[in-house]
């Protein structure tokens, strides 16, 4: 299986814990596909059975208890259809160490190679680089990047993914006009914006304003524009 270098996967997930070496279990799994930064669309999300009860703490974090859990799907019955969503491709996680040491523990239980490290770009580490000593959690960033976050009373796995989405594009660089994202295809990818292009126009100071900027630069001691 190839790696597609335009497509990243922006993953989450909820657990019972925080401990996975002493039984913590993954209880919820999103993921959105983004290409060349932008959402398609194409999402996976689902909720998992961790055969346990959920710590009150976590509970409280997400709202997610045991009598909701029960009825959903083991890990293992999801776990190819995770695999095969998620490709061989980058993937994009906040506070990636958490994820990637529960998503190895339950494909550990399972016999199945672990996710690669070198596959995953932490978007927490990403904002701890690019602003030192401010506050980089997901509703930091949101405020930062002005992303509406209102939503989000609770943490859940898919809604966390799709602002992340968008907090990933501002931690690249931002959001810009008129990029031409195609897919190998030549598909368009969904949500691209093209924005028409003006030609540049040049304002011309007044006669005023020409007298009067030199009578200021007169008044300033060696400037250069009286040079």
């Amino acid at each position: 299986m190839s790696v597609n270098v335009h497509r990243k996967i922006v993953l989450d997930t909820e657990t019972t814990g925080l401990d996975s070496k002493n039984g913590d279990r993954v209880v919820e799994i999103g993921c959105v596909e983004i290409y060349n930064f932008v959402p398609t669309g194409r999402t996976f999300h689902t909720y998992i059975n961790p055969q346990r009860e959920v710590h009150p703490e976590a509970s409280a974090v997400t709202g997610l208890t045991y009598a909701f859990l029960k009825d959903f799907p083991l890990f293992e019955q999801i776990a190819e259809d995770f695999l095969d969503f998620i490709a061989e491709d980058q993937l994009v996680i906040h506070n990636a160490s958490f994820d990637i040491r529960f998503l190895n523990a339950e494909l550990a239980r399972l016999d199945k190679p672990p996710l690669r490290t070198d596959r995953v770009i932490d978007t927490l580490s990403l904002a701890r680089r690019l602003f030192p000593g401010a506050p980089a959690s997901l509703d930091a960033l949101c405020r930062r990047f002005n992303v509406d976050s209102s939503q989000r009373t609770l943490h859940g796995a898919l809604l966390d993914c799709t602002l992340l989405a968008e907090v990933y594009l501002y931690l690249m660089g931002g959001k810009q006009a008129g990029l031409a994202l195609e897919s190998s295809n030549q598909q368009k990818v969904a949500g691209t914006a093209f924005v028409k292009k003006y030609p540049h126009r040049v304002f011309a100071p007044t006669q005023e304003e020409i007298v009067a900027h030199k009578a200021f630069c007169a008044g300033m001691k060696e400037s250069l524009w009286n040079l």
